[in-house]
């Protein structure tokens, strides 16, 4: 009878262990250690549902229920900058609920807005959350949808622990890194294809039933609310859109002469060969005369 239990108990835990076991290689650089965090009304204010919203020791905890979600933004814009926030999702049934982390100029531009975004795309049980990162620009997300979408299954399961999540703009290129590691680039390669307009840096939740979870197929099930995001670890570091103009982009890269290192790339490759489940320049569905940056 031990044995048969043992044999049980061992089958048990390695049917929960995660799938994606395997982790990427180092990075080599660190670029979260370089920025100091800031608690949340250090940087930020609550833009909309301020009732589905709390803060405590500098976390802060966000909902959706069947009455509203919640957002909030920086206090000001940047135009460059390294902007990062650890973030734990709710396990379970997600469909249907964004969780975002995001920049972007709506605001100021609306109807013809830029924004750079990091949205978990929630999921049906026993099925991975989507990370989805996307870039629009001057108004490719306002009516006429031009998205510039990676999707990525992360290799850790994200309802389990605080990881770190960021995106890293300077004036040549837009990273998305995940606990340091770049898991994608997108180059200027024309001043068209790339947002060049100060932005603000937002986060929220909310019902994007109509497209979030396989193409909508799965809505959100409000049986399962209140849907939980929590926030911390915030950081937000660069040229704020009132700075001089002489002020220098801050770096995600050890040496400000380069890029990402050979070591960051070697990282980046890992995770696009093994956890990219979509990438927009390879949809033949896509009209790619309407992202030149494909083929450019």
């Amino acid at each position: 009878m031990g044995l048969i239990l043992l044999i049980m108990g061992t089958l048990l835990l390695a049917a929960l262990a995660p799938i994606n076991a395997e982790w990427p290689p180092s990075p080599g650089y660190w670029p979260s250690s370089r920025f100091r965090s800031m608690s949340f009304y250090q940087g930020f204010r609550n833009l909309w549902g301020p009732q589905h919203m709390s803060v405590d020791q500098n976390a802060l905890t966000i909902w959706l229920d069947r009455t509203s979600g919640s957002g909030f933004k920086s206090v000001k814009p940047f135009r460059s900058g390294y902007f990062g926030a650890s973030v734990k999702l709710q396990p379970g049934y997600t469909a249907g609920v964004i969780t975002a982390f995001y920049l972007s100029n709506s605001e100021a531009h609306p109807g013809y807005h830029d924004e750079v975004d990091i949205e978990f795309l929630g999921t049906t049980f026993g099925k991975p959350y989507t990370l989805q990162t996307n870039v629009y620009i001057r108004g490719s997300g306002d009516g006429r949808i031009i998205g510039r979408e990676m999707k990525f299954h992360l290799w850790f399961d994200p309802t389990q622990n605080f990881h770190h999540y960021a995106i890293f703009w300077s004036p040549k290129e837009i990273v998305f890194l995940v606990d340091d590691v770049p898991i994608r680039r997108y180059p200027r390669k024309s001043d068209a294809t790339f947002p060049l307009r100060p932005m603000w840096l937002y986060g929220s939740i909310w019902d994007a039933s109509s497209w979030a979870t396989e193409d909508g197929k799965y809505k959100a099930d409000y049986r399962y609310q209140p849907f939980v995001a929590r926030y911390t670890n915030f950081k937000a570091s660069g040229c704020s859109a009132y700075a001089p103009a002489w002020c220098r982009p801050v770096l995600a890269y050890p040496f400000r002469s380069g890029g990402l290192t050979r070591q960051q790339y070697r990282a980046m490759g890992w995770v696009q060969s093994r956890h990219l489940v979509y990438n927009y320049c390879r949809d033949p569905k896509r009209d790619h005369s309407l992202t030149p940056e494909c083929w450019l």
